[in-house]
């Protein structure tokens, strides 16, 4: 039941409607399939159809056959309603087919028996020749079982025809390259000229039997296995387009046949290992690369773009075209390919700014391509095209559905072009063998045309295609006369004759003519040697600029080819190179500010070197302060070179400028910023510590802090070597974005900047920062730490505290800001040299400026050479020592005096006590000394220590 409700859902009945039962009536009974064949039961799977013996009314079969039968009698059979199938009167059956060739008869015609769509075992066809032609062969065939004729199919031969030698030919009447459009009216002639001659095959007669292979190598293989398997037995088989030639080529060997052909350009057809039977009147199509070569060479270009069709021939001739190139020190600088659609292509090349495209690609993918060029603007002046001349002149006029451009667009689009071409027909008004010129020949072959030779495919290859004849039948009279002499003859020939084979090949290998495209010979390969011609599209027709001998490198030129911008463009945008150099205003102002900062430093260090001598001044550390000084001055220095550049100095100058930045700034920063750091640091050092370390380091020691200094300079001295021996520092360019100028628009400005740079420079910085880093913050913590210090031995390190904030956060600032506007010459070149300068003058100003002004005002530098006159020395350490254990025994005697004024007090009220108890008593008053006499009786115990500050006088009290 569930079989029954399946089946009538499938035939569209109703669910439970009866409309199909296994024992009903109702219905057609099953049909058998035919032999050979088979039945497709619509909506029905095969196990169902074992199950099922009725089929409802109106149910459609189909008789389906075996892959090489075709079903003869009705296809489709259904249902009626007195339960019978339609048309069972005639049977359906599957039959093996035959093949279609015996339909057709050159110079005659082929009448069928009536048969269904195609020959089929059982019928027969027979033949019939035209008037002034005779049947050779049998005049009727039937088709066996087998799927065969009984008999060859037969020939219409001329009447005064001797005995036959057959080409089997192919020629691409459409597709890709429609060459047989012309060829095979130039080879119908050639066969004509050369069957009237009795000097050329005197007793035989050349026969064409040719398909058209739509230059498809599927449908060329089709008509390959025709030719070779019908009879009569060809002798040479004459392809036409290059994929068709290859396939046919390189199968002819195994049936021991010669293959000639007249269109085909592949390079790789010149493989003898591949195919040693193959020649060609057609050159390769790597004759045109000699030629690209010379003309890239004559108009100066370098950079060469390509764009190609997937297919063997181009594929082939781009690689040979890339060798030549690379030997000639040129460059295929982008290369770029596609199946159907350029449009990918087409916008890549834009996009990489090609300039100079050479386009390898058969003429209907010729107008894809132009379209997509009309649509990126890929042509004009800037650009330069270099294409194949066997396209027909006005191949970019003819409609193609497969574009959307118009012709005005097209024919604006290919303006200029260059093409280069096989000389196919000879430019010298010389009688070729067949006993006409060049230009006969074309006359005759348009006649026999009858139509515009441009709207004509393969019309520029007609001449190889006649000459390709002449060359196969000079070849087969000299191998006929070698043959008599061995006992054979051509009729002999069959395809397993090696022998007959190896005659035409040395027969066509050695051939050497005149025809009407030019000098017939053939190289090792088997290739067409020729000229190449060079033409240009100008104004919309095609123009000879020149020709090119290859064999003799020699290049003809007519000096008449013709620019859109009046002259060969540019291969690619010409970039300009400019520097970015300093603002030169900026570097004067700078310049100007560091020279005065040196001037200061220079009256800094001489002041402080003129009053060494002074105690103030010694109390400073001088000599520190000349190093300071002395710092300062190199780093103001250092500001020269670092704005020197390019616009100053040459590229071999450039690295010893890099040099003296770098010891000018480091070796300044350590004197100057070291000496000052060393200052800060012994000051924390000594009265930050307890008082029991203070006593321990009570002394300073100058020697040590000018060892401090000394070693920081050292260590810098030490890693500038290094750096400079390991890693030195040289000239680098970075490249920014190029600009576009207003002006030309095949120019493009490519701004450049000179940095000092080396190999591990972000490993040196990083050193080098690293460690200045950490000593300027160290610097500011101790400027901190000991702002609330005083010290004489150090009387200027309040001073010394704010030149290293100032110099601190100026530096700690600067440095990351610098690396950023790194590409920005005048921002770095402003916030490094402001920096420097700026620091300098701060340290300047502050650490010597206060001193000036003390001296100056207080002229306190004649005071002290006073003392000095009258001690016979200058104040020193010891006298520091010594005024440091007199501050402490102040304190100790401040705390006597003040035990002493209380004890005065009450000695003074017991006075007053006793005064008033006399004055009862009238006893006279007692001598009240005054407090300065009892502050000298106090004094008395400083005699202790060894001072007294009564002079030298005791004081008594008196009383009355």
């Amino acid at each position: 039941q569930m079989l029954l409700l399946l089946l009538s859902l499938a035939l569209g009945a109703e669910p439970g409607a009866g409309a199909l039962r296994l024992n009903s009536t109702e219905g057609c009974e099953i049909i058998h399939p035919p032999r050979d064949g088979g039945i497709r039961y619509r909506g029905l799977t095969p196990d169902q159809v074992q199950t099922v013996r009725f089929l409802p009314f109106n149910y459609e079969i189909e008789y389906v056959c075996r892959p090489d039968r075709e079903i003869v009698g009705p296809k489709v059979r259904q249902c009626l309603r007195n339960g019978t199938w339609t048309d069972m009167s005639h049977p359906s059956r599957c039959l093996r087919m035959c093949p279609k060739i015996h339909l057709s008869l050159e110079n005659g015609r082929a009448v069928p028996q009536a048969m269904e769509r195609v020959p089929v075992e059982g019928t027969w066809v027979e033949y019939h020749c035209n008037s002034g032609f005779r049947l050779v062969g049998s005049s009727r065939s039937n088709c066996t079982k087998a799927g065969r004729w009984t008999s060859p199919k037969p020939i219409c031969e001329c009447e005064s025809w001797g005995r036959a030698v057959h080409i089997g030919a192919l020629f691409p009447m459409s597709g890709g390259w429609p060459g047989g459009q012309a060829c095979l009216p130039a080879v119908r002639m050639a066969l004509e000229d050369v069957n009237s001659r009795r000097d050329i095959l005197p007793d035989y007669e050349l026969r064409l039997i040719h398909h058209d292979s739509k230059c498809d190598p599927g449908q060329a293989t089709k008509y390959l296995y025709e030719l070779l398997y019908n009879d009569p037995i060809k002798i040479i088989l004459m392809p036409g387009c290059s994929s068709v030639s290859t396939l046919v080529a390189e199968a002819a060997r195994m049936w021991n046949l010669i293959v000639l052909s007249y269109g085909s350009s592949s390079p790789a057809l010149s493989n003898r290992q591949r195919f040693p039977t193959f020649f060609r009147t057609h050159p390769s199509a790597t004759l045109h690369n000699p030629t690209r070569v010379q003309l890239f060479k004559k108009w100066g270009w370098t950079k060469i773009a390509t764009i190609q069709q997937t297919t063997e021939v181009f594929t082939s001739t781009l690689d040979d075209l890339d060798q030549r190139v690379k030997e000639a020190g040129l460059e295929i600088t982008f290369r770029q390919s596609f199946f159907s659609d350029p449009t990918s292509p087409v916008r890549n090349l834009k996009r990489q700014d090609a300039r100079i495209i050479v386009g390898l690609f058969y003429e209907t993918e010729a107008r894809k391509v132009f379209c997509e060029v009309y649509k990126e603007k890929l042509y004009g002046k800037k650009y330069v095209w270099f294409l194949i001349g066997w396209y027909a002149d006005n191949w970019f006029r003819i409609k193609d559905p497969a574009i959307n451009c118009t012709v005005a667009e097209m024919t604006e689009a290919v303006e200029g072009h260059v093409t280069t071409e096989i000389v196919m027909l000879n430019p010298e008004n010389t009688r070729s063998i067949s006993n006409m010129t060049s230009q006969e020949f074309i006359e005759k072959l348009q006649k026999r045309l009858g139509k515009n030779p441009e709207e004509t495919g393969g019309f520029q290859e007609a001449p190889l295609a006649y000459d390709a004849i002449w060359a196969l039948a000079l070849a087969l009279n000299k191998t006929s006369a070698e043959l008599v002499k061995k006992g054979l003859r051509l009729e002999d020939f069959n395809y397993n004759n090696k022998n007959i084979t190896d005659e035409i090949y040395r027969a066509l290998n050695s051939s050497a003519f005149e025809g009407v495209s030019g000098h017939v010979v053939f190289d090792a390969s088997g290739s067409r040697m020729a000229w190449t011609l060079i033409e240009q599209l100008q104004g919309g027709v095609y123009k000879k600029i020149g020709y090119y001998d290859s064999t003799k490198d020699n290049l003809s030129w007519y000096n008449n080819d013709k620019w859109i911008g009046g002259a060969p463009p540019a291969d690619y945008t010409k970039v300009i190179t400019t520097f970015r150099f300093l603002s030169q205003k900026l570097f004067i102002s700078v310049s100007v500010l560091a020279s005065l900062g040196i001037l200061l430093a220079i009256i800094c260090l001489a002041f402080n070197i003129y009053n060494g001598h002074v105690r103030y001044i010694q109390n400073s550390q001088p000599y520190l302060n000349n190093m300071t000084a002395v710092g300062c001055t190199l780093a103001l220095a250092a500001v020269f070179p670092l704005g020197l550049d390019g616009y100053h100095i040459g590229p071999g100058l450039f690295p010893f400028v890099c040099q003296a930045r770098l010891w000018l700034l480091g070796l300044g920063f350590s004197l100057g910023y070291g000496s000052m750091f060393t200052k800060i640091w012994w000051v924390h050092t000594v009265f930050t510590k307890k008082e029991e370390k203070k006593e321990r380091r009570k002394t300073l020691e100058p020697w040590k802090l000018y060892a401090t200094v000394g070693l920081l300079v050292g260590l810098d001295v030490i890693t500038l070597a290094i750096w400079q021996i390991v890693d030195p520092l040289h000239r680098t360019i970075e490249e920014f974005t190029k600009e576009d100028p207003k002006t030309d628009i095949d120019v493009s400005i490519l701004p450049q900047l000179e940095h000092c740079s080396s190999t591990k420079m972000n490993t040196w910085l990083g050193i080098f920062y690293g460690y200045k880093g950490l000593l300027l913050l160290l610097g500011i913590f101790l400027a901190y730490e000991t702002k609330s210090v005083s010290t004489e031995k150090i009387n200027d390190h309040r001073a010394v505290g704010m030149a290293i904030y100032n110099v601190a956060v100026l530096c700690l600032i600067t440095a990351p800001v610098t690396m950023i506007l790194n590409s920005q010459q005048d921002a770095a070149f402003a916030f490094a040299s402001l920096a420097v300068v700026f620091s300098s003058y701060i340290t300047l100003v502050v650490l010597f400026v206060p001193k000036m002004r003390r001296l100056i005002t207080r002229g306190e530098w004649q005071s002290e050479q006073q003392d000095t006159m009258k001690t016979g020395s200058s104040t020193n350490n010891n006298e520091e020592e010594k005024s440091r254990l007199l501050e402490k025994e102040n304190r100790e005697l401040e705390k006597i005096i003040a035990e002493k004024e209380e004890r005065v007090s009450e000695l003074r009220q017991q006075l007053h006590d006793r005064q008033q108890l006399r004055s009862r008593r009238t006893v006279p008053t007692l001598y009240q000394p005054s407090l300065p006499l009892v502050r000298c009786l106090v004094s008395e115990q400083a005699d202790k220590l060894g001072r007294s500050n009564c002079d030298g006088s005791r004081v008594h009290l008196l009383y009355k």
